[in-house]
């Protein structure tokens, strides 16, 4: 998977927390930035994230290191914790084993990487310190954080708080993006950060079957598995079409729609189609206040139909950021589950596509880490 035809001056490490999809995300694209601006770096990724999103994502060849590098928390849905689950993982993977770390730890200097990223997962920072070279935290939140919202529930959490926090504070160097959760002193504060669009707005609802000048509301639980039960309401003709990524396994088929005044395209999980591209070409997006697909949202423009989630503390600051820099309507979980969220269509699809003139995070994430790379920090 390594470029022949051009010499790879610098590898980079990259430690990646599997929680969701919404990290490796953010993380695919500071490297697809990172690519424009030198497209001889080379990433070493450690996830168990597939290497499909990479792939998926990235233009560039990758190393892809199956490894898990993070706990973050167990779910029973998209918006429900386990934290008896959570606790039981944390049990057998902290505090991290030395010999463990030590061997990853020669397996990232055997590779020759400068430097070692690391989206929220702890890992990278303990190997980056065994193997002697710098480390960056991005984040947007860190797990002590999180943890520390639920201690009053499970006061087993308690010392994983601690030890945490010690561990992300050892970082030495820090970028946050917004929206930032727990603002502290950084190396670098970014702008949200989301992959680039590739595919303009016209070619991809031209493969989707959806005419040009028909209102699209795209609906998301951010990558993870979800049974929607209103399908069938979204089937009939309203003169607006509804896309659902994810839903397709649902009839075990590959790409359904349901043409008419209106219509119902499903796709399935992993698909043809960029997400960021899907998200672009919607009016409107209607699905859980995720990190990803908030960025997504806000760097399209589209007005947001938001669920957030109660007890997730990072989801309160999303919806205070939607709130704030874009358009949008919170939805609750229930009315999102039961179909009672169609009422407000008319609302989301009335409210004006915003207009992005800040810099892109991820350009602002690449610059300084080619500065560190570049030794000019």
């Amino acid at each position: 998977m390594r470029p022949k035809h051009k010499p790879i001056r610098r590898r980079v490490a990259y430690f990646i927390s599997p929680h969701g999809y919404g990290h490796a995300a953010r993380a695919a694209a500071v490297m697809a930035a990172l690519h424009e601006l030198d497209p001889t770096v080379y990433f070493e990724i450690f996830t168990q994230v597939p290497a499909w999103f990479f792939q998926d994502s990235l233009r560039r060849p990758f190393g892809y290191h199956a490894l898990l590098t993070d706990i973050g928390l167990a779910q029973t849905t998209p918006l429900v914790e386990d934290l008896t689950e959570t606790l039981k993982r944390l049990g057998s993977f902290l505090p991290f084993d030395t010999t463990h770390i030590e061997d990853v730890a020669r397996l990232v200097n055997q590779l020759e990487c400068r430097l070692v990223l690391c989206d929220i997962a702890p890992m990278g920072i303990a190997v980056a310190k065994a193997a002697g070279i710098p480390s960056v935290l991005i984040e947007n939140f860190t797990w002590d954080w999180i943890y520390a919202g639920y201690v009053q529930d499970e006061t087993g959490l308690s010392g994983y708080v601690t030890y945490l926090s010690e561990l992300f504070a050892a970082a030495d160097y820090h970028v946050q993006t917004e929206p930032v959760s727990r603002p502290r002193d950084a190396d670098l504060t970014t702008s949200p950060i989301s992959r680039k669009v590739k595919t303009p707005i016209a070619q991809t609802r031209r493969q989707l079957g959806i005419p040009p000048q028909a209102k699209l509301v795209m609906i998301t639980m951010g990558g993870i598995p979800w049974h929607y039960r209103f399908l069938e309401q979204l089937a009939h003709p309203t003169g607006v079409y509804f896309l659902v990524p994810g839903a397709d396994e649902q009839i075990q088929a590959g790409h359904h729609a349901f043409p008419g005044t209106g219509g119902l395209v499903l796709l399935p999980h992993h698909s043809d189609y960029f997400h960021p591209d899907l998200v672009n070409a919607s009016d409107a997006v209607i699905g859980k206040a995720g990190y990803s697909t908030l960025a997504e949202v806000y760097q399209a423009g589209v007005p947001f139909g938001y669920v957030a989630r109660p007890r997730f503390r990072e989801s309160q600051v999303l919806a205070g950021y939607i709130e704030q820099h874009m358009h949008g309507l919170p939805v609750a979980e229930k009315d999102f589950q039961n179909g009672n969220w169609l009422a407000s269509v008319e609302e989301l699809l009335a409210m004006p596509r915003l207009s992005r003139g800040d810099p892109q995070g991820a350009d602002q994430a690449a610059r300084f880490i080619g500065e560190l790379l570049d030794g000019k920090r």
